[in-house]
């Protein structure tokens, strides 16, 4: 059975919603390029990065075409990367949700 990198990427995507994190993970890329942006631990960013750069380049450590082996390079690093990039994506959520409440708290009115 053979498959393509392609279809390794779809089906390694899937794992834990990745697919449903795929705006919070935008959002996040936003606001780290922004000034007082959210702050990630750059080893759950950075990793992933390099790892989508390594699926989608023709060069491989291991070749596709060598049974077994060639696939499970890329299904290693996916198995890495996914999770890191979800849990930063988690943490992001939390931040803005902070954010958002100590807004809302700064913009009440003392009243004595």
């Amino acid at each position: 059975m053979k498959l393509s990198k392609i279809a390794l990427a779809k089906e390694a995507f899937k794992h834990k919603g990745f697919i449903k994190k795929i705006p919070v993970i935008a959002r996040m890329i936003k606001s780290v390029m922004t000034k007082g942006g959210y702050k990630p631990e750059y080893k759950n960013v950075i990793l992933p990065g390099l790892v989508f750069v390594y699926l989608i380049s023709p060069l491989d450590i291991l070749p596709d075409w060598i049974p077994v082996i060639g696939v499970l390079d890329d299904l290693a690093l996916l198995a890495l990367a996914i999770p890191m990039l979800i849990s930063e994506a988690e943490k992001f959520v939390a931040w803005e949700a902070e954010l958002k409440n100590s807004k809302q708290i700064s913009e009440a009115e003392i009243i004595s």
